[in-house]
């Protein structure tokens, strides 16, 4: 091949490659910074490159919102990620050293200048098969959804033709509802079966699926595409939604004073130490969605059962309800879960008070922004057949997959 059409063929594929980061940058940052898509660390992105041979997806270790050209992804090659959903070999592994197996061969997968140990996301074989831009987010509205018994059937009822055109997508297509499995691989086999069965029933892969108790999935072949999807279905699932309308100055506290906020975060702190061992700082939170649900008269039977796995990882599932705050009976109800083999929650909603969260302010912040996430999907939830939540078999994997997940992060240099 001569030396210039070398050059010219050189250039062109990095400027391809150089186009398909910017777009994963583009996508990651966009909805990073939205709280309302994004809990705790949750969520992950790819774009393919146009040649089929890559694929830019998120890393481990960094949020979406700080995704840069120089860190917070992997570029992999797309063949043996593929390869993983098609290994009939892994089937017959231990669930959790297959899970290993597959992490592992993600790494190896990856084909890039990164000099950091950053692991690809851990659901990369799951966007493998998708389309060119994917989004997994897990957004309230859709959570709604997601964790209502009657979900599926409620989204069947206004994701039809007539709304679906009004997000202006050129051929009419349904969502995609994917019944809940174990994340990782199973996760990843069900959903290529699925798109698999999709597209030969409709000629094209889905743009939008909902997983149940996970979150929403958007796959598209432009990032501008995936964006305004986003948007649009979140809007749509919104409308059909119960939002908080009060002010907070229409809820205002019995306990206004700082002192006797503190007296509450004493009583929680005594508790959580008896019960646990640690010793925790106490942060205090208060908001329209707190102030809404605070004054519901089925909060604390709202609160039953563990929703998603974002829920369990970040919060150690939903908070406590305290109806007064007596150390005794926080610490015997801390214990009696503890003894059971659950985890013991971090975040305590005391009535007529607020939210009360364990831990650094950094943890405090995020545990506050998935309690709420989680009052909104249950108060909207129960309204559409029941609150669907993951019962202990499923709670059990995820905390033994998130135990595993977490020491291989530390083992690559990732805290």
């Amino acid at each position: 091949m001569p030396r210039h059409v070398k050059s010219s063929l050189v250039a062109r594929v990095m400027g391809d490659e150089a186009r398909t980061l910017l777009e994963l940058i583009k996508i990651s940052n966009a909805v990073g910074k939205d709280s309302s898509l994004v809990q705790g660390g949750g969520g992950n992105t790819s774009v393919k490159t146009d040649d089929g041979k890559y694929m830019y997806i998120k890393a481990s270790g960094t949020a979406l919102k700080d995704m840069n050209t120089k860190r917070g992804w992997r570029r992999m090659r797309l063949e043996p990620v593929l390869s993983i959903i098609k290994d009939k070999s892994l089937a017959k592994m231990e669930v959790h050293k297959r899970e290993t197996e597959v992490v592992n061969r993600l790494l190896l997968a990856c084909d890039d200048d990164v000099t950091c140990v950053a692991r690809p996301s851990v659901e990369a074989h799951l966007h493998a098969f998708l389309d060119k831009c994917v989004i997994h987010l897990h957004p309230s509205s859709a959570g709604a959804f997601a964790n209502a018994k009657n979900g599926k059937a409620e989204l069947e009822k206004f994701f039809n033709k007539f709304e679906i055109r009004k997000l202006k997508i050129e051929i009419f297509l349904p969502p995609l509802w994917v019944p809940y499995v174990n994340p990782g691989l199973t996760l990843a086999k069900k959903i290529a079966q699925l798109v698999d069965d999709y597209q030969r029933r409709f000629g094209k892969k889905p743009a939008i699926l909902f997983l149940e108790k996970h979150g929403l999935l958007i796959s598209a072949d432009s990032a501008d595409t995936a964006l305004r999807l986003v948007h649009e279905v979140i809007n749509l699932c919104n409308s059909k939604l119960s939002h908080p309308k009060a002010s907070i100055t229409n809820y205002q506290l019995p306990i206004t004073n700082q002192q006797q906020i503190n007296n509450v975060k004493r009583c929680i702190r005594k508790a959580f130490f008896e019960a646990t061992g640690q010793k925790c700082a106490i942060s205090y939170f208060y908001d329209d969605a707190i102030a809404a649900f605070l004054k519901r008269k089925d909060a604390k039977k709202l609160l039953s059962g563990v929703i998603t796995p974002d829920e369990l990882v970040y919060a150690n599932g939903p908070p406590l309800w305290v109806d007064k705050c007596e150390p005794k009976k926080i610490t015997q109800r801390l214990t009696s879960q503890i003894k059971a083999g659950e985890k013991h929650p971090v975040a305590f909603l005391v009535k007529d008070v607020g939210l009360f969260v364990a831990g650094s302010k950094k943890i405090a912040a995020t545990v506050r922004d998935i309690v709420n996430y989680s009052i909104f999907i249950r108060t909207n939830a129960a309204r559409m057949g029941g609150i669907l939540s993951l019962n202990k078999r499923q709670r059990d994997f995820i905390n033994k997959w998130e135990s595993e997940a977490f020491r291989m992060k530390v083992a690559g240099g990732q805290r």
